[in-house]
Parts: structure tokens; C-alpha cells; sequence
């Protein structure tokens, strides 16, 4: 075996390895492609109808919240697949290796329902006062993103100060900003509260081993003085 198929063996073997480390999360991502097949291959009518059934709005929320807030999680709300599968990997699987597929799926689940009670809340409070269309009862809402945020919040426990602090102010300014520079949307205000009720788990993440940036930074940068050519000069 030359050392080109050794390379990718040992590559094969740490994908693989991150993946088993992860199981909830590509098991996830397993049905979510399957389900992003499905609204590729379906007629727009039928699309809404699925759709619809799953999402979490008021309506679903009264009738049968139980398929609202568990059907919404396996369809997403954008038209791709892979972009879900790199933000997944990052933050989701990251999460999940580190504080484990139990405490990973609490975090997720609560910040999942309560952001989509809050908001929706806040949605029929808008529509009894005249302040929203009736409509928005029935508002298509499904897709993954509350259980994001809380996942990416709680992950910034992960992290050693001051990076901890950076990651916040970012994850604060992405989820946060939207509610003072664009017109407030139900949408927008499921993700600033998932991202707090994310950041409230941080009892759940005491003793466990946080990122250990530094070696991180000096492995990267050995990396980058052995893959930088020596420039010679010559005597002239």
C-alpha cells in the first residue's frame, strides 16, 4: 500500500469515527435528506399539504402539537440539503460529542418548543389585537433552526475566554440584530429566544472539558511553516 491509499484510509477512518461519535445528528441528517428528495420530487400543492400538516403554528399547535413540534423537525425550510449538513457538522455534532446525545437533544428539544410557543404566542396575541392577519394561524413554519440556535448557544461553553466571549457577541449579533434592523418577524423572535434558552444550559455543561484552542492555534501553525516553501537565495 503506497502512502497516497494510506492517507485516505486514515482519513476514511477519522470521517467515519466523527460520524459514529455523532449518532443522533447524522441519523438526523440521514432522514432530512430524505425528506428534502420528497420536496424535489412533489407537486407545489402537495408540498403545501405535507407541509402544512407538520408545521407549528397556532392551528397545529391546538389541534395536535405533538406531530406539530416533532413533524416541523424533519423537514427543512430551504431548498437545499447541503448547507444544513455543514452547519450540522460544525455546531450540531460538535455539540453532541462533547456533552453527550442525552444532554445534545435537551437542550435542542427545549429551546425547540418553548422559542416555538413564545413566538407563536406572540402571533395570536398579534392577530386578537388586530395587529397580524388571521392567516398567520395557518402560516407554513418547519425546519430545524430553533433547535440550532440553542445547540450553538450552549456550545459556546465549549469554548475557553476570551474566545467564549467572542463567540457570543457573534452568535448574539446573527440571532439578536435581525429584531432591531429588520421588521420584526415571528421567525426572528423563535431564534432570539432559542439562542437564550440555549445560553440558560450552562449548569448542564460544568465539568466537562472545554476546546483547547491554544494547541489548536500551534498545530496550525507548524502546519503552516511545513507546507511553506524555503526560499533559497543564491550568492551572487
Amino acid at each position: 500500500m503506497n502512502s497516497s491509499q494510506s492517507r485516505w484510509r486514515r482519513g476514511f477512518a477519522v470521517v467515519v469515527a466523527w460520524i459514529r461519535s455523532a449518532p443522533v445528528t447524522y441519523s438526523w441528517l440521514v432522514v432530512l435528506l430524505a425528506t428534502t428528495i420528497v420536496q424535489h420530487n412533489v407537486s407545489a400543492d402537495r408540498l403545501d399539504q405535507i407541509l402544512g400538516k407538520r408545521s407549528t403554528n397556532i392551528d397545529n399547535l391546538l389541534h395536535d402539537p405533538l406531530r406539530a413540534f416533532f413533524g416541523s423537525l424533519f423537514w427543512l425550510d430551504g431548498a437545499y440539503w447541503v448547507p444544513y449538513f455543514i452547519g450540522f457538522t460544525i455546531f450540531l455534532a460538535t455539540a453532541e460529542r462533547w456533552i453527550g446525545s442525552r444532554r445534545y437533544v435537551v437542550v435542542g428539544l427545549t429551546g425547540h418548543v418553548l422559542a416555538t410557543l413564545i413566538s407563536q404566542g406572540l402571533v395570536g396575541a398579534a392577530i386578537a389585537h388586530g395587529d397580524a392577519d388571521s392567516s398567520l394561524t395557518y402560516a407554513t413554519d418547519v425546519g430545524v433552526s430553533y433547535f440550532m440556535a440553542s445547540v450553538i448557544a450552549v456550545l459556546a461553553y465549549y469554548l475557553p475566554r476570551p474566545w467564549r466571549w467572542v463567540y457570543i457577541v457573534g452568535a448574539m449579533g446573527f440571532f439578536y440584530l435581525p429584531l432591531v434592523l429588520e421588521p420584526v418577524t415571528f421567525t426572528a423572535v423563535g431564534h432570539a429566544s432559542a439562542l437564550t434558552i440555549g445560553f440558560a444550559f450552562y449548569p448542564m455543561t460544568r465539568g466537562r472539558p472545554m476546546l483547547d484552542v491554544d494547541r489548536i492555534l500551534r498545530s496550525a501553525r507548524q502546519w503552516l511553516r511545513s507546507a511553506t516553501p524555503t526560499v533559497r537565495h543564491r550568492n551572487s
